[in-house]
């Protein structure tokens, strides 16, 4: 039998949860932030879900938070029709830029030195961060609200998702290479740069495209309406929630579901593999952040296997060699 999820559950949000990033591996871990309708975005160390600090400034719903890959910088879009740039050491805002409607969409290039916005007004817009007095480059070309754009290919390219179309720019002409139409409405898009893979969920659907051509890989269906997936970084499995409250865990070769489960009390919005790929994080229209275990029972973070060969939880009030971060006796780990 399959040992038991126990997820750590983050408290602290006081509305829906609509976006989530991680940061890559930094000499401190790696950190998640979170976007929330309740317009406080939260920056939390990774691998245990620890509160660090809350960016305030916006004035209305966040929908888009990331981080730059050393976790020095974050970002968030959002309904007050802003983004802005944080310092994610001291939590100051650097930046504030100011478009003519709602952002939904923030991605930073791999050097920090440009950020890529997109929202309700259709147009993509590429800020020169070092001068963010000057007009941003702007491209069009979208036909509804985008809801996500990401840098691919080095940032060489941009993929962009509005309504029901996922389009391919190249960001030197500032034209568009690509479109691919799908059949209903895009829910969430990641880009996977090792092997150049782009989630993409629409419906009950997950699909996997070349990032390069956006040419399908291969497709999933799952039994409910999915609002997000993540791939492994590994590319061995895949996980995915949505409307149905649950998580869904698939082999990503043979696309066996290999878990299912209640993730949440609301509709789950965003999932995402952390980078070390030991677990991943959702967020949920319940207000809580969730982390749970790629591998159960494996010892990581503030999950502790006791017995070698035989993970067990530890209650809090039994003595223990590492009393001071083993495991609640709780189904649910409070960070």
């Amino acid at each position: 039998m399959a040992m038991r999820q126990t997820p750590l559950t983050c408290s602290g949000h006081t509305r829906p949860v609509v976006d989530l990033a991680f940061s890559g591996v930094t000499p401190y871990g790696y950190f998640l932030i979170s976007a929330c309708k309740d317009g406080k975005p939260m920056l939390r160390q990774g691998d245990t879900g620890d509160w660090i600090g809350t960016f305030l400034g916006h004035k209305g719903a966040v929908w888009g938070a990331t981080l730059n890959t050393d976790a020095t910088k974050a970002a968030t879009a959002a309904a007050d029709f802003t983004a802005k740039v944080w310092d994610a050491v001291s939590g100051d805002e650097l930046i504030t830029l100011a478009h003519k409607h709602i952002v939904k969409s923030v991605d930073f290039t791999q050097d920090s030195n440009y950020l890529l916005t997109g929202g309700q007004d259709k147009l993509l817009r590429i800020y020169d961060l070092s001068k963010p007095e000057a007009e941003p480059d702007v491209v069009s070309g979208h036909t509804s609200g985008i809801k996500k754009a990401l840098w691919s290919s080095d940032d060489k390219q941009i993929l962009s998702a509005d309504d029901k179309t996922v389009r391919l720019w190249d960001r030197s002409t500032m034209t568009e290479v690509k479109a691919l139409n799908v059949a209903m409405s895009v829910s969430s898009m990641e880009y996977v740069p090792e092997g150049q893979i782009l989630v993409i969920t629409y419906g009950k659907t997950i699909a996997f495209h070349s990032a390069e051509t956006l040419e399908q890989i291969k497709s999933f269906e799952a039994p409910a309406t999915i609002n997000s997936a993540s791939l492994h970084p590994a590319k061995e499995c895949l996980v995915a929630g949505g409307e149905d409250f649950k998580l869904y865990k698939y082999d990503y070769n043979t696309g066996e579901e290999l878990e299912s489960y209640k993730g949440h009390f609301g509709p789950i919005h965003c999932v995402r593999f952390s980078p070390d790929g030991e677990l991943y994080a959702s967020g949920s229209e319940d207000g809580t952040l969730r982390l749970w275990q790629t591998t159960v029972g494996k010892t990581y973070g503030l999950w502790k296997c006791v017995v070698p060969g035989k993970c067990v939880l530890v209650p809090e009030d039994l003595p223990s060699e590492n009393s001071d971060s083993v495991y609640s006796s709780t189904p649910e780990v409070k960070a």
